[in-house]
């Protein structure tokens, strides 16, 4: 078929709208942060050749943080290499002092564990942890484990059940709230789970890991158990939708819904966390493509939402570091009494595969 200059005018004018639309934030804009600011001057990093680090605070006034592929703090991407590490942080965000627990260089435990971690909390003196158990593209996102550690790290116990890509479910993360899990909504705990589509993406960059895609359409579903029975499949809920402005809650994980979309996509690894100042759940997350710094910064007042757009940027940190980070959370130890300074931890590929800090502001006023 031979296009006319009308029929072709057509087209583009079409293929346009559909990228502003997609590139569009999916919800509107945040009527408590009204904006956010980053000190790049701030910015500290660590640990390079490790990257991931999720990180909680735990009842003996510590933090600690998981990271993958590396030797943690004091290694480098061969040197003290785990595929999976627990790491202890002590200390103000300008003044830290970081140790390896469990793997690294160095460390106070060695194993061979193998796995990836966006998710670890800790309840009740007790640390667990959601792990992604793969290592290659074959058993990529196969299942996904809770696994926990009475002793701050140094040992973990796996359970013997598992979230599964056949259930669609991918990398969950946590909600974590103040130290040791005070300032909870409630007796339950939030874990955040990625609707697995597709491990085949867009992402054409030349060191690309053509498994770790953002998926589209993005869906992040919701689960909550009770603090006492973490560690018991059966005692799961999934979230099923709102009636009389209430959350609906089912066992049946094939009747779960999402509690955040977005046509842009989400990330493979996604973070939720609770910041008691400003009285919102801050979720952050990739859009449109990996490894990108397409960042996605969002609140909401409850833990299924309503969502509202904080921040949603493409090739962020722009000027300052490499365009490849794909991973931010937030440290509540680190943030202040009102929630507005924050420190920020994020990774991403070559330089910024490290533990990277930065200062920010939330703007409210």
């Amino acid at each position: 078929m031979k296009l006319t200059p009308y029929l072709l005018t057509l087209f583009t004018v079409l293929f346009q709208l559909q990228i502003s639309v997609a590139q569009y934030p999916p919800y509107p804009k945040s009527k408590v942060i009204r904006d956010v600011k980053f000190d790049w001057s701030s910015h500290i990093r660590l640990a390079s050749g490790s990257d991931n680090w999720p990180i909680t605070w735990a009842d003996d006034g510590h933090q600690y943080t998981v990271w993958g592929d590396g030797g943690g703090f004091g290694g480098t991407n061969g040197i003290g290499r785990s595929s999976l590490g627990i790491a202890r942080i002590e200390g103000s965000w300008h003044d830290f002092r970081a140790t390896n627990v469990w793997g690294g260089h160095n460390t106070e435990n060695e194993h061979k564990q193998i796995g990836k971690s966006y998710g670890i909390v800790c309840i009740d003196a007790v640390l667990y942890m959601w792990v992604g158990m793969f290592q290659t593209k074959e058993d990529q996102f196969d299942e996904t484990r809770i696994a926990y550690s009475k002793d701050h790290g140094a040992s973990w116990t796996f359970a013997d059940w598992a979230f599964t890509r056949q259930q669609n479910i991918m990398m969950p993360t946590v909600c974590n709230y103040g130290k040791n899990y005070q300032g909870a909504r409630d007796e339950y705990v939030y874990s955040y789970l990625i609707r697995f589509q597709s491990y085949q993406g867009p992402d054409d960059y030349p060191d690309k890991v053509d498994w770790l895609n953002v998926q589209k359409p993005g869906n992040i579903d919701l689960a909550r158990v009770h603090k006492d029975s973490i560690l018991f499949q059966n005692a799961y809920d999934f979230f099923s939708g709102m009636k009389d402005s209430q959350p609906v809650w089912t066992k049946d994980v094939a009747k779960r819904k999402p509690v955040f979309e977005n046509a842009d996509g989400v990330g493979w690894c996604i973070n939720v966390s609770y910041n008691s100042g400003l009285k919102r759940y801050i979720l952050t997350t990739e859009h449109t493509e990996s490894h990108r710094g397409h960042i996605g910064i969002f609140d909401a007042p409850e833990p299924w939402g309503p969502w509202s757009t904080v921040h949603y940027e493409y090739g962020w940190g722009e000027g300052h570091f490499p365009l490849n980070t794909f991973y931010w959370n937030f440290s509540n130890k680190w943030l202040s009494e009102d929630g507005q300074t924050f420190s920020m931890i994020f990774t991403g590929r070559k330089e910024n595969d490290s533990f990277n800090v930065i200062r920010g502001k939330f703007v409210v006023e």
